[in-house]
């Protein structure tokens, strides 16, 4: 008795399975622009196309990549941002054991941070706003 092979692969679809093919001609200025929304988009041909006349999500796409690229910026400057809110913060402890330390100083010190935090605290509204955006589409 043989045993069954197994077929290597992707499982046939049951349902969903895209068998009409559409042509549309472009002419070569249209098919840079087309060329030109693929690379910014992230999204190979056949998605951006069905995503833009199909109305699947967003009519602005996102490249993925060039968004890690930023965030990545974005949390390498949040990490300066805070060590050097630690040294300030050592250096004020170092004036205060020494009995240097100034009140307009500290006064300067919590106006600045508390503007820092809002700060944050808008850049993580946003980026949840980036984040909802991205899984709707």
């Amino acid at each position: 008795m043989k045993k069954a092979q197994k077929r290597p692969g992707r499982p046939p679809m049951l349902t969903g399975k895209r068998i009409h093919l559409i042509k549309a001609k472009l002419t070569d200025e249209e098919l840079k622009a087309l060329i030109e929304i693929q690379k910014t988009s992230g999204l190979n041909r056949m998605e951006l196309i069905r995503r833009r006349v199909l109305g699947k999500g967003a009519l602005v796409t996102i490249n993925v990549n060039e968004l890690l690229h930023s965030l990545d910026a974005i949390g390498t400057e949040l990490g300066r941002a805070g060590n050097n809110i630690n040294q300030l913060a050592r250096h004020a402890n170092i004036l205060n054991k020494q009995g240097q330390l100034n009140d307009q100083i500290v006064i300067d010190f919590n106006s600045l941070f508390s503007a820092y935090i809002h700060r944050q605290q808008e850049l993580e509204k946003q980026l949840r706003h980036i984040l909802r955006a991205m899984r709707t589409s």
